[in-house]
């Protein structure tokens, strides 16, 4: 028996002649696509647009002097600009009664009471002044350095996020001055750090004119505090760690309340500013600021790091 006989159609030649340096299904599909469209996904804007993206996914190691840099000049605009707004003391006036009758209409004005009773145990409201004064800035810069040491993959979006929260917060400054409760016409609030002497905000005492004082709605105490205790908690390894990370919030709500510097109103609005900062974070990197990395170069969490005995739990039911 011989070879089998190939019969060539016409113009088969010259398609075997065709240079075959791609697969063939990848020549098929590349005639299937309108003219033009190959050079267009290798073009130079595209290669950039890629790559940006995969920055993002991935984002490089943070560098030591631009992140001390970018953080004292921003926090340098940040209280020129706070500062900057015109203290209306009539407007905020007003915008304090309104606060305090719309908490009365809800029954949850709790404010003074609060004020008021912590202010009988001196060691205590002592205590919370300079908790006020300080741990603001103290816990905040803490956690930063611990981003940058420990989830360096992370530090950006954390950063952004915290970065959008202030930007929003000078917002509320200037379209809503707000007359802090201790400051508040008739509103019989004790200012705890006059009252007890203590060196405990820039918003009391001689160093008030240095300080636009009614800059209280939204409180970045709360938005600030908030940042670092969800950092904190999903981040964190050990779970005394992630309580400690949860309480931080809740005790500077009780401190910004009982020292009459804000109206519980002014922490919502500081974590709704917070909120926007989460978003504007996810829509830019492409996944929340603590599913991304751990280390530059890893690939991102499918899931936010929990406690581990919730897991445990979710596998039990």
């Amino acid at each position: 028996m011989g070879e089998p006989t190939e019969i060539h159609a016409p113009g088969a030649d010259r398609a075997d002649r065709v240079p075959t340096d791609g697969s063939v299904s990848g020549q098929a599909h590349t005639s299937r696509m309108p003219d033009g469209a190959t050079r267009a996904a290798q073009s130079p804007a595209a290669a950039v647009r890629s790559r940006i993206r995969e920055q993002r996914r991935t984002p490089a190691r943070p560098h030591l002097v631009f992140e001390l840099a970018l953080i004292g000049i921003s926090y340098w605009i940040y209280s020129l600009i706070r500062n900057a707004v015109p203290e209306q003391a009539v407007i905020a006036q007003h915008h304090a009664s309104w606060v305090w009758s719309f908490e009365q209409t809800l029954g949850v004005n709790v404010e003074r009471a609060v004020n008021h009773t912590v202010n009988s145990f001196g060691w205590l409201i002592v205590g919370m002044n300079y908790y006020y004064a300080t741990l603001h800035f103290i816990v905040t810069i803490g956690v930063l350095v611990w981003l940058y040491r420990r989830h360096p993959g992370r530090y950006a979006a954390c950063r952004t996020v915290l970065f959008v929260t202030t930007g929003i917060a000078l917002v509320g400054f200037y379209s809503f001055p707000l007359a802090p409760p201790r400051l508040m016409t008739g509103g019989n609030f004790i200012d705890t750090v006059t009252v007890h002497r203590t060196w405990g905000s820039m918003a009391s005492g001689a160093a008030a004119h240095v300080s636009n004082q009614y800059a209280a709605m939204p409180s970045m105490h709360i938005g600030w505090s908030l940042w670092c205790g969800l950092t904190i908690f999903f981040l964190a390894q050990r779970t005394w760690v992630r309580a400690l990370g949860l309480a931080y919030p809740a005790a500077t709500l009780v401190v910004i309340i009982s020292t009459a510097n804000h109206f519980w109103l002014d922490a919502v609005g500081g974590a709704a500013c917070l909120a926007v900062g989460f978003i504007a974070a996810r829509l830019f990197y492409h996944v929340w600021a603590y599913q991304l990395p751990r280390v530059t170069g890893g690939k991102p969490e499918q899931h936010l790091t929990v406690p581990e005995h919730w897991t445990v739990v979710e596998a039990s039911r």
